[in-house]
């Protein structure tokens, strides 16, 4: 039994692993970085991204010119900096994405957003965490009821568990006779 549990916690330990070592790295705007500079459409790039939880979100700009701070879906849409949720100031500031959903990011910086300068990063689960494939979906493997009994690499421990319940269950049987 304790195999099992090991093995089980080692699967996961992997898995986790696995999923973290697989996350991207995304420079918003790409070569162009975060600026008012150069016609960068924010929507048309953050739309042939996807973005998975694990993922970073990397905004290069000069902090002279820029600023980045994420803000909700209505003052997204309405380019209002009044309240902001996050401020970023550094000029190579990075985000990873925790939970899925919609971030919403604009440059501070009066009239920078008008021109465009504001994003929509739609975060999804992890490729891992996604619909299950055809084969994922088949019905696990049951052993039949009359399976032989398992070969001697198993029936070691469950002999060995089974003693221990049986000692157990003597030891309680002769505290209750004391």
């Amino acid at each position: 039994m304790a195999l099992v549990v090991r093995v089980l916690a080692l699967a996961a330990a992997v898995t986790a692993v696995l999923e973290m070592s697989s996350a991207a790295v995304y420079k918003v705007g790409d070569s162009a970085g975060w600026t008012t500079f150069g016609n960068v459409n924010y929507k048309q790039w953050a739309a042939s991204k996807t973005f998975q939880l694990g993922d970073v979100i990397r905004f290069e700009y000069n902090p002279q010119l820029h600023n980045v701070i994420r803000v909700t879906h209505a003052m997204y849409r309405s380019c209002n900096a009044s309240l902001p949720l996050d401020s970023y100031t550094t000029g190579n500031d990075t985000i990873t994405i925790t939970t899925r959903g919609h971030y919403f990011y604009m440059c501070g910086v009066p009239g920078h957003c008008q021109a465009g300068q504001k994003v929509d990063i739609n975060a999804m689960r992890h490729p891992s965490s996604a619909a299950p494939t055809p084969s994922a979906l088949a019905p696990p493997t049951v052993p039949a009821p009359h399976a032989p009994t398992p070969g001697p690499s198993i029936a070691a421990p469950l002999q060995s568990l089974k003693g221990n319940f049986g000692l157990l269950g003597l030891t309680l049987v002769v505290s209750g006779l004391a």
